[in-house]
């Protein structure tokens, strides 16, 4: 069997700047390469310490529907990231004004105890979770 790995997450956004300093400042992403696309356009690589990566695209044009809230989409799709956090309290804090939060935070700990998440927009509206005490069974 061919041993599979993640390699990237690709997002199509409108303001790559805004994009990118809220993924550095607040995840520790940092620019890794960058492809000329032509007509002043650009596709860019961002690498976080784990070796993952964002893809990012310009978009062509804009969102054709409403942004989500609270944990992401209920219809087919992907529904929201996650970054894994020590402390979610402490990451809203340390995040400020920049953790514009869409629920939560919510504990559940009637599944697993001690884990808690909250939900977030980045600069382009995705959904972002940030979740501690998550365990396997």
């Amino acid at each position: 069997m061919i041993i599979a790995t993640v390699f990237h997450l690709a997002f199509t956004v409108e303001n790559l700047a805004a994009f990118e300093a809220f993924y550095t400042k607040h995840f520790g992403f940092s620019r890794a390469r960058t492809i000329p696309l032509g007509e002043g356009k650009e596709l860019v690589f961002l690498k976080n310490a784990g070796g993952f990566y964002f893809e990012v695209f310009p978009a062509d044009f804009p969102r054709p529907a409403p942004a989500e809230d609270g944990d992401g989409p209920h219809y087919q799709g992907m529904r929201h990231l996650a970054f894994s956090v020590d402390d979610v309290d402490a990451k809203l804090a340390e995040m400020g004004a920049d953790a514009v939060i869409t629920l939560g935070p919510l504990t559940f700990d009637a599944f697993i105890p001690g884990w808690k998440t909250a939900w977030i927009k980045d600069p382009e509206n995705n959904i972002i979770e940030l979740t501690q005490g998550y365990k396997d069974e």
